[in-house]
């Protein structure tokens, strides 16, 4: 059993990079799964916030600073690149509006960061978006619908999506506390969920692509990038911010390290397929940064 418990342990290691590959050689088939993404996102919200302890969370200036940077951020770099190409506008701008990673805190706490302040802006990250996404959306997006129209039907499911974990969490919490300890128990369900959740998305990015009408892929490559690009300036803004605050790590990792698969999903859904490609590759960036961190952290402590 232990052995087998170290070869799971390993795989994780190598899961991201699996995940996408499966995608990329079996995107036909799993294509066909593409509408359970949201139900994914869904339940690892749930199991994240089912293990939120409330005690010691506060919105500080920081998060204050690293929500600016998020929103307005995101409209900026819009407005800078919708000149050149609105597919790359929109995918350059959905990295930097996705809310924080469900997995951040795990990755702050292999750095010795302040969880707690991690899980704060998490949770005020993914209310922004609640109330920021469906309006840009309707304003950027490829719908015919009239914008209030379409952003109240935005607002419905990013609502539900975001929202509805955190009170599905606190009611088992407070009326079913039995329940709610099996979720903390099964909380690494929600990697797993994540890994399924790549496999899809990265299929349906992979069929965008293929199903174009032109061969010419300079958008994609610039997507890739761009995306790097946006991932460094974040994690190196948000760190800037922390360090500011002597919350260095809950900073960088506050700002840089997004939700990418709920990036994803949202990009294609509500923009251009095509520029879901941005938040694709940011999910190798990030984790290229994250890996990297881990292993100068553990370093230093040799």
């Amino acid at each position: 059993m232990s052995n087998f418990s170290h070869f799971i342990d390993k795989l994780k290691a190598y899961m991201m990079p699996i995940a996408m590959l499966l995608g990329v050689c079996f995107h036909k088939q799993v294509a066909y799964f593409s509408f359970l993404v949201p139900y994914l996102i869904f339940s690892m919200l749930l199991f994240t916030y089912m293990r939120i302890s409330w005690r010691g969370m506060n919105f500080t200036l920081m998060h204050l600073k690293l929500l600016v940077i998020q929103i307005l951020g995101s409209v900026l770099v819009f407005a800078i690149l919708f000149p050149f190409d609105k597919i790359l506008a929109q995918g350059i701008m959905i990295c930097m509006l996705a809310p924080t990673a469900t997995s951040a805190p795990v990755i702050a706490g292999m750095l010795k960061g302040n969880v707690t302040s991690l899980i704060s802006y998490s949770l005020v990250s993914n209310f922004a978006v609640v109330i920021v996404a469906p309006v840009f959306f309707s304003w950027i997006g490829f719908h015919q619908l009239p914008f209030y129209t379409s952003a109240i039907q935005i607002s419905q499911k990013v609502i539900l999506l975001l929202i509805g974990p955190l009170f599905l969490a606190m009611l088992f919490n407070k009326f079913l506390p039995k329940v709610s300890e099996v979720f903390q128990k099964k909380a690494q369900i929600s990697f797993y969920l994540w890994s399924l959740a790549l496999v899809v998305v990265s299929g349906r990015t992979v069929e965008f692509i293929i199903s174009q009408d032109k061969s010419n892929y300079t958008i994609e490559i610039l997507l890739a990038i761009f995306s790097f690009f946006v991932c460094v300036l974040q994690f190196w803004l948000g760190r800037k911010i922390g360090r500011k605050h002597q919350d260095t790590v809950a900073g960088g990792q506050g700002l840089g390290q997004k939700n990418t698969i709920l990036a994803i999903w949202m990009a294609q859904v509500y923009l251009n397929p095509i520029a879901s490609i941005g938040p694709g590759a940011y999910v190798l960036w990030q984790n290229i940064i994250n890996s990297w961190q881990v292993w100068r952290n553990r370093k230093s402590l040799q």
